[in-house]
């Protein structure tokens, strides 16, 4: 216990020892001598302190001082107070490590953290069994070397973190793993790998069988199509068949339309084919697609207007850009009631390239802004039936655009018309100088 006025006494003390040894020299007739004299024993007393000081802090096994009076014992207790101290911090501290380590350790992923240097300074219990690595035998060691798959390599040296990657496990080939890395601290970085088996293949599955549907589709509706075709018509028929026949013709159509959809999407979704290198000129493909939204204005009578900077190309794939674009052309002309007016732009903006496509529509409810582009979602059920929609659309536009790191952006107010619109990054745009 610290007493605050103990260093007053402890000088008060010494005062008086040398006090004492004063008046015994002046007994004798030798101050100097005796002054001297208990200088010495006074410092030898101090110097025993020292020595059983340095015993008792590192050899003594004690954590509890030694017996001692005067100022040496509160210098005692002020060590073992802080001692006391630091100990009850290093607990705490072990006990925070240990719910730490628990709480790691029960994380359903693989957990690793690196340094700068890419050295791997700790890892949980699943980055050993499934990233095969061996602590602490792999600590410092280098996270790229155990690691080897070149696709991780490249995306773990990019320094880009936004997205996570999908790349094979290094101790099994049949599982895949999604590793997401997380910069924290001072210039450390968090590796997390999940394994997405079992949704890798669900996806896989997903795909096949949407593929392999809409074409083994495809021969029988077009049998059934070509015989209503041929079917002859009479004016003497009977009217409800000749109403069964235009009805199954119209079916028929759209059934058609929604495969086609269909296996446009499937190849979007499984294509590998890379953005820049190619490049697209988008002011002749929208110039084509024009020509095709004129073609289906004859019955709604719509002004439709295309603002294009010609000299303004791009890299990417041009079937999947040119299926994005007419999408978002041909819904407006399919939505947008009789006599409306219809705005495309194709311009360079700081952020990149950006097309527009602007209606004055009915508007579409907030409510159904963020659903707009799920598979076969309609905002009215009715009119989607009327003009013949898949409900894919939107649905391709947003794979195409997801495939070149785009995304759509869409604003409506009710009563005044919609706002389709994306913009391909800077990186994109192709110097034709």
């Amino acid at each position: 216990m610290y007493y605050p006025f103990s260093w007053f006494r402890s000088t008060v003390r010494l005062l008086l020892f040398l006090v004492a040894f004063a008046i015994g020299g002046w007994l004798i007739n030798d101050m100097v001598f005796a002054v001297a004299f208990g200088a010495v024993i006074l410092l030898l007393f101090n110097y025993w302190h020292l020595y059983k000081l340095n015993r008792w802090l590192w050899h003594s096994r004690k954590m509890s001082p030694p017996t001692v009076r005067g100022v040496w014992e509160h210098i005692y207790e002020g060590i073992y107070y802080l001692q006391r101290r630091n100990r009850n911090k290093r607990k705490e501290l072990g006990e925070l490590v240990k719910r730490f380590r628990e709480g790691s350790e029960a994380l359903p992923d693989a957990a690793v953290v690196v340094d700068s240097k890419a050295c791997i300074l700790w890892c949980n219990r699943l980055a050993r069994l499934e990233l095969g690595l061996k602590w602490p035998k792999d600590a410092g060691r280098r996270l790229d070397n155990l690691i080897r798959h070149p696709e991780f390599i490249q995306y773990f040296h990019a320094g880009n973190y936004k997205y996570p990657i999908e790349v094979p496990s290094p101790t099994n080939a049949n599982k895949t793993f999604e590793y997401r890395i997380m910069p924290y601290g001072e210039e450390h970085l968090l590796l997390i790998a999940r394994d997405i088996t079992r949704v890798s293949q669900l996806e896989a599955m997903r795909k096949d069988f949407v593929a392999n549907v809409s074409h083994e589709l495809r021969t029988p509706l077009t049998v059934i199509n070509g015989y209503l075709e041929i079917m002859p018509e009479s004016d003497d028929a009977n009217p409800f068949m000749k109403k069964a026949m235009h009805e199954m013709e119209t079916q028929t159509h759209r059934m058609q339309n929604l495969i086609e959809d269909l296996l446009v999407l499937s190849r979007i979704e499984a294509s590998s084919e890379r953005v820049y290198e190619n490049v697209v000129n988008i002011g002749s493909m929208l110039a084509l697609i024009e020509r095709e939204a004129q073609a289906l204005n004859k019955e709604k009578q719509h002004t439709i207007k295309f603002h294009i900077e010609d000299d303004l190309f791009v890299y990417g794939v041009e079937t999947e850009l040119r299926s994005a674009c007419s999408n978002l052309v041909f819904n407006a002309v399919h939505y947008t009631p009789p006599g409306g007016e219809i705005n495309v732009y194709w311009s360079r903006q700081s952020a990149g390239a950006q097309f527009s496509v602007i209606d004055n529509g009915d508007g579409i409810e907030p409510t159904h802004l963020n659903r707009l582009t799920e598979r076969f979602y309609r905002v009215d059920k009715a009119r989607s039936r009327k003009t013949g929609g898949s409900g894919l659309g939107l649905s391709i536009v947003k794979h195409v655009l997801s495939h070149h790191n785009s995304s759509l952006d869409i604003s409506s107010e009710i009563g005044k018309g919609s706002h389709f619109s994306f913009v391909l990054d800077n990186e994109l745009i192709a110097d034709q100088s």
